[in-house]
């Protein structure tokens, strides 16, 4: 039998003519060093040079090559080092016609497309020529004895994979240990990986696997790792001595959806009244941050008359202050415009409850998830949401006054592109006037008269395996503007924290940050310690920014986050990139879905909330802490101060009288942050400003900012900082009530503030 097939196998011959452009190259030696054609296609018994070409060109390759008669490979070029052979021993005929060769045992019969051959050589490990502080290792097994992969971010890539492209996406989104597998797939992650999976190096031969973008190197093997690190550090995250720490404040009466601080210095709770969980509730309560030792007292009982479920709220700029929330759950109530002026003083209640009345005033269009911003001409922002329980976009704004005439609300296309992924959008003012807006992952700059876009921002980064995270509703990070120091030159920084894959439920565990104004803006990534969707952010009087909150996976909404964040993170922008984040204490509060953090005019942080309405051990979480800061943890006594005027015109001087106890003037600081409203970790018109201010002994000037770009119109909480150590704060309205909404809404059944000096 062996000898009538060698007889047999003289008979065949490559194809002389085969189908122009292509011609016969030579008899190439297979898998001497590792198999030399990339994509080997099945077997075929009727398998002809003419078939196997037609193949490869109808997938866009330059070569084909036959082997062992029914087997057909296509590439653009061979690999690993391929040597011709003898033309003898391509002695196999093709399986479609005994006239042709078509390869032999580990022989190919070549045909190129291009009239010749690239042939690259035996490919090693990529060991010079790194990305920035990358370092070869070796070669590392994956999954050993079944523990699952060493490393937990997984991207493919079926023909593009090089060592060079996967360590910079690692490196790029914080992760110090990669590696590549079966030549097409990138892993990032720790090297404490290593240990917690048992992974030790192998043999270097163990890895011979070609990476799919790159023929001369080597992108591991099966179950075998290509292993770098990175010879440096890349996440300086901070373990503080003084972590400042969690305290249990007052039990709660409802699970709040609106925190607001008032300038009476009592917070306001308002609940999802009419799909609350709790029957006898009316929907709105008031905290006594004074009278929290007797819980008889420290809650006032307020009413509101339609489902504030899921709106948006702002304080506003007029002399009471008053609370501002727009629209709601369904139907009449996603009309919503509701309005609260706190009154009372700690200890001591006040009368004033919610006035709303839908006949007489709401919006012009529905919404459930909007966001609010009070802009620089003092009238309000109302932009997006959907129609209401779960309905179809509501990709519009409208402005607050109404105009007259009507409608007067304006169609947003990038609002109705990116939904349902971009609820309660980011809303911020800009130093030049105009208006960053943030939804899902894009953002942009409109300007604030015709709404129209100045200009369209990069998309913001997602995680490391995917562009596709969001940063808005329902994937939900948190977003803050880092602070502004006198004479406010700089350009302004936006930094967005968490996130997650609306599709997969993966948080994100990185922040990013962008100056929107600067020419080319770009996004800067920041690695956090660990995953997070719906982080709370709050700005601290020292220009730091507490977060707290959320989970390690999932989506906000009922029951899609079960896996609880229990750490408090500190964000330092003073810092280097890279070097901003402190971990701090843990709580043993899950805090999930609709969970807030709200500034305390002591400089403690409010910890309230948690409505996950999933399976147990999460309950609806009535139960209210507060978040100590370490600059209240060092034994140092608060100091004190005393403001002249309460009403401040841009630019203007202003004198306060300060006692301070460690220091002196000399390394005293003035910090002034927004009145804001949170809901669902969203903090509406958080702003910091380190004004300008000299002092004469204990008597100091304090400068206005210069124009309601950098500082809209508002009120603000005013600190003075002993070094570290913030006082309690006192609150200034600054710009006045250009909307004039002290006279707005006209009706009888709203009280109104009037236009006159607060």
């Amino acid at each position: 039998m062996l000898e009538g097939r060698d007889t047999a196998a003289v008979l065949v011959s490559p194809v002389a003519n085969p189908p122009a452009p292509w011609t016969y190259s030579a008899c190439y030696v297979d898998n001497a060093f590792g198999r030399v054609m990339a994509t080997e296609l099945d077997d075929n018994q009727g398998l002809t040079v003419e078939s196997c070409i037609a193949a490869c060109s109808a997938r866009g390759n330059t070569l084909a090559g036959m082997e062992f008669g029914v087997q057909c490979f296509c590439a653009n070029a061979l690999t690993n080092g391929a040597v011709k052979g003898d033309e003898g021993t391509c002695n196999m005929a093709c399986g479609g016609n005994a006239g042709e060769a078509c390869g032999g045992p580990n022989r190919l019969s070549v045909y190129t497309s291009t009239g010749s051959v690239t042939v690259f050589p035996v490919p090693t490990p990529l060991k010079t020529g790194l990305p920035g502080q990358w370092a070869y290792q070796g070669c590392l097994p994956d999954n050993v004895n079944g523990s699952g992969r060493t490393f937990p971010n997984q991207i493919i890539n079926v023909n593009d994979t090089t060592v060079q492209g996967c360590l910079s996406q690692c490196s790029a989104f914080g992760y110090p240990a990669a590696g590549i597998e079966f030549g097409q797939e990138c892993y990032c992650g720790d090297v404490s990986d290593l240990a917690e999976h048992g992974a030790t190096l192998v043999p270097e031969s163990d890895c011979n696997v070609v990476c799919s973008g790159d023929p001369v190197h080597i992108c591991g093997g099966s179950n075998r790792l290509t292993y770098y690190s990175w010879n440096g550090t890349l996440n300086d995250w901070k373990t503080p001595a003084n972590t400042g720490r969690y305290e249990f404040f007052v039990p709660g009466v409802v699970v709040p959806l609106l925190v607001t601080l008032g300038i009476n210095n009592k917070v306001s709770f308002v609940e999802k009244f009419g799909t609350s969980e709790f029957p006898n509730s009316t929907g709105a309560y008031e905290l006594d941050l004074s009278l929290v030792n007797d819980f008889s007292r420290t809650w006032r009982e307020m009413h509101v008359k339609s489902d504030v479920f899921c709106s948006g709220a702002v304080v506003l700029p007029d002399r009471s202050a008053r609370h501002l929330v727009v629209g709601g759950w369904s139907l009449d109530s996603t009309f919503g415009v509701r309005l609260y002026a706190p009154d009372g003083s700690p200890g001591v209640n006040g009368t004033n409850d919610w006035e709303e009345n839908f006949q007489e005033l709401k919006l012009q269009r529905g919404r459930w998830y909007p966001s609010a911003l009070v802009m620089s001409n003092g009238s309000v922002l109302v932009i997006g949401g959907e129609v209401g329980s779960n309905g179809a976009p509501e990709p519009t704004l409208e402005v607050l006054p109404t105009p007259a005439g009507g409608p007067t609300y304006l169609f947003m296309d990038w609002l109705n592109r990116t939904d349902p992924n971009n609820l309660y959008p980011f809303l911020h003012m800009l130093p030049s006037g105009n208006i960053f807006v943030g939804y899902y992952n894009e953002a942009r700059i409109l300007n604030p008269v015709t709404f129209d876009t100045i200009k369209t921002l990069p998309n913001m980064p997602g995680s490391v395996v995917s562009a596709g995270a969001g940063r808005t509703y329902p994937a939900e990070g948190t977003a803050v503007l880092l602070p502004q120091h006198a004479p406010y030159t700089d350009p302004l920084t936006i930094l967005i924290c968490g996130g997650s894959h609306p599709d997969t439920h993966i948080a994100l565990d990185n922040c990013v940050h962008i100056q929107p104004e600067v020419d080319n803006a770009q996004w800067v990534l920041e690695r956090m310690p660990s995953q997070r969707v719906m982080p709370c952010m709050v700005t601290l009087p020292d220009g730091t920014f507490l977060i707290v909150n959320g989970a390690h996976q999932g989506v906000a909404g009922f029951g899609l986050a079960t896996d609880p964040n229990l750490q408090a993170l500190l964000y330092d922008p003073s810092q280097p990139v890279g070097s901003r984040i402190s971990i701090l204490s843990d709580t043993i509060v899950a805090r999930l879905y609709h969970s807030e953090a709200t500034l305390l005019p002591d400089g403690r942080v409010l910890i309230s909330g948690s409505d996950p309405q999933g399976p147990p051990p999460f309950p609806e979480e009535m139960r209210v802490e507060v978040y100590i800061p370490p600059y209240l943890t060092q034994g140092f006594a608060q100091p004190s101060f005393t403001v002249d005027e309460k009403d401040w015109q841009y630019g203007g001087s202003y004198t306060i009288h300060v006692t301070l106890h460690q220091g002196t003037t000399a390394n005293m600081r003035v910090s002034m942050i927004a009145a804001t409203s949170s809901t669902v970790c969203n903090s509406m018109g958080m702003r910091t400003l380190f004004p300008e201010f000299s002092c004469n002994g204990n008597t100091c000037t304090v400068i206005a900012p210069p124009n309601a770009f950098v500082s809209p119109p508002g009120w603000w909480q005013v600190f003075v900082l002993d070094g570290p150590t913030p006082s309690h704060s006192n609150w200034v309205r600054i710009g006045g009530d250009p909307g004039q909404l002290g006279n707005w809404p006209n009706f009888p059944d709203f009280t109104l503030p009037g236009m006159g000096p607060v």
